[in-house]
């Protein structure tokens, strides 16, 4: 298994090198291409009585235009590939919905988790760009520049996103030395869970894997507050898990397991969804 194009988002504004030297680091592990990706929203006019009070001016633009060429000089500097592995690409339109577009180039996509913000029209929206994209997606928290993989903890489900989760996570998983697979169930649901962990257990070990399975009983404990725990006593820098949300009148919404590890995780996560 190998991962060909990488992705990573750059915020215009970034100064920090965090989320592209982990993109970096899986890139030279699986001779992969990279792909920077950057974007600017050009601000509505504001109207007031139908009166155009302000707007973006040709000079702003000119302004934003330079910006985005000038982190994407940046950005080849930080990496420091040769041409034909390197790509930049950049749009002055909604970060959000210009990434979601690009990720078909690519096998993964990588960006920065950031705290939730109101404002999702200048800044990439996680939510909605992980449930729009239709690509695995590595949200790497502050601070974290690399990412060994070596240990990994499946966080698992019975459901769509976490089979996708764990099909695309495969190139990470028949790396690692060791993968453990969690599911978190109820007192009367252990007997199948420790069926369907079998079954996914046996699915990974014929690709290779050397993986074991933990079933935990729901306690008063968040069950991502269980699954960063058990990261921690693994050794693990990266889970796994399916990425599930919806939209709820027009916003892009994630479920609890979700949004908590999103909150809490001080390690890199894969999503899929």
């Amino acid at each position: 298994m190998f991962l060909a194009n990488v992705m990573v988002y750059v915020d215009p504004q970034q100064q920090d090198e965090g989320q592209i030297r982990v993109a970096e680091g899986i890139a030279d592990k699986f001779h992969a291409s990279m792909i920077g990706v950057s974007a600017s929203a050009i601000d509505p006019p504001f109207v007031a009585e139908g009166v155009i009070i302000e707007q973006t001016t040709e000079d702003d633009i000119k302004r934003m235009r330079a910006d985005l060429a000038a982190k994407g000089e940046w950005f080849g500097k930080i990496t420091g590939r040769e041409r034909h592995k390197l790509e930049w690409r950049w749009a002055l339109e909604s970060p959000t919905a210009f990434l979601a577009e690009q990720a078909r180039a690519a096998d993964l996509v990588v960006f920065k988790r950031r705290k939730a913000q109101s404002d999702n029209f200048h800044y990439l929206d996680s939510a909605e760009a992980i449930l729009r994209m239709g690509r695995p997606t590595l949200s790497v928290p502050e601070g974290v520049t690399g990412l060994s993989a070596d240990r990994i903890v499946v966080g698992w489900k019975d459901t769509r996103e976490a089979r996708l989760a764990i099909r695309d996570a495969l190139p990470f998983l028949t790396r690692a030395s060791k993968v453990t697979v969690a599911e978190i169930c109820t007192s009367d649901e252990q007997d199948a869970a420790t069926r369907r962990l079998r079954d996914v257990a046996s699915y990974l070990e014929r690709h290779s894997v050397n993986c074991q399975f933990d079933v935990r009983v729901h306690t008063s404990e968040p069950d991502a507050g269980y699954l960063v725990r058990l990261a921690k006593s693994e050794g693990a820098d990266l889970i796994v898990t399916g990425g599930y949300g919806h939209s709820r009148l027009g916003e892009w919404m994630f479920g609890g397991m979700t949004r908590g590890l999103l909150q809490q995780a001080p390690i890199c996560l894969l999503m899929s969804h």
